[in-house]
């Protein structure tokens, strides 16, 4: 299944509750939190699909990002992600 980057920036004001609505959206799919706004989503269909189905969960001032996860990524300081992402075979 395609691995997406998600990256996120909340406009604000930036509260608990918008956290927690574009976080309990990303956590229907399987999921590697990586930074602080910045998640590894395995998701069936298109970047466009997923990015429609998170930003139901942010306002007109907030901005995402979502693009697919080649094999050629590399990374440093993410031995969690890292291996969730060779896990996928990524």
């Amino acid at each position: 299944m395609p691995v997406f980057v998600v990256c996120y920036d909340l406009g604000g004001p930036e509260t608990p509750a918008s956290y927690s609505r574009i976080k309990s959206l990303i956590e229907k799919y399987p999921n590697c939190h990586a930074q602080q706004s910045v998640w590894f989503v395995e998701h069936p269909g298109p970047a466009a699909t997923l990015r429609d189905q998170l930003k139901q969960a942010l306002d007109s001032n907030d901005r995402i990002f979502v693009d697919p996860v080649s094999g050629a990524w590399a990374g440093f300081g993410m031995p969690v992600c890292g291996k969730w992402l060779n896990d996928r075979g990524l």
